[in-house]
């Protein structure tokens, strides 16, 4: 339960974190922090709790990355769904308190977009589904090839959070003019469910382009850091 409890927390930040970044601050009159800002708010969001819940539930966060590790022979099934529930959970509790900071202003408008992923119309930039498609699979697939890699035992230790950190900060800087960034199915849903209409139906986009990417970059990472026989 410490490890669900741990998972629900940690999504919970990040959401609130990275997406509340967006919502509440990335155009602030002035002084907003814009993409750069944004980018670099869920980097920091993974990179605080890496270090915070990483001992204690492997700081996931994220369904695809459970899915990818259990695929990559690094996470047990049978703590699967109890840890994707989780995230959800998490998600959508820290969606629901966005929206009770964000409406506290007046003009708040959810159907603007409230931080969801979209393609088309919805795209932050009128990127296509299949843009879209692709972008979500391969900036998942490079995501779970530095968390393998970074937390792979013959790599140099104590630094895998940052490495990870670093590495969503630059997926957000190359992605969110095309889909708002997702590459995670939990943080996806935790904004679509406020928005609903246009955002739960390109939702399914969010669940499949991610675990596929995170499918792929298991597969990957498990023939480049396979030892080779002595």
């Amino acid at each position: 339960m410490k490890q669900y409890g741990a998972e629900f927390f940690g999504t919970f930040w990040l959401v609130l974190g990275g997406c509340g970044s967006a919502v509440i601050s990335a155009a602030f009159p002035e002084v907003g922090i814009g993409l750069l800002g944004v980018a670099c708010a869920f980097g920091l969001t993974v990179l605080t709790m890496a270090f915070a819940i990483g001992h204690i539930s492997g700081c996931h966060l994220n369904p695809a990355i459970s899915i990818g590790l259990w695929v990559g022979g690094r996470f047990p099934a049978n703590k699967l769904a109890p840890y994707i529930a989780a995230q959800v959970l998490g998600g959508i509790v820290a969606g629901g308190v966005l929206y009770l900071i964000a409406s506290g202003k007046a003009g708040f408008d959810v159907s603007a977009g409230f931080a969801s992923n979209g393609y088309g119309e919805h795209s932050p930039g009128g990127y296509s589904l299949l843009s879209a498609l692709v972008s979500e699979v391969v900036m998942t697939m490079m995501f779970l090839l530095v968390i393998f890699g970074a937390t792979d035992p013959r790599a140099p230790q104590g630094f895998a959070p940052i490495a990870i950190g670093l590495c969503l900060t630059l997926i957000h800087l190359i992605s969110i003019p095309v889909t708002n960034t997702s590459v995670n199915p939990a943080r996806s849903t935790a904004t679509a469910i406020f928005v609903g209409d246009w955002a739960l139906g390109q939702l399914w986009l969010f669940w499949v382009a991610p675990i596929l990417g995170a499918v792929i970059g298991a597969y990957v990472y498990r023939f480049l850091g396979k030892e080779d026989a002595a």
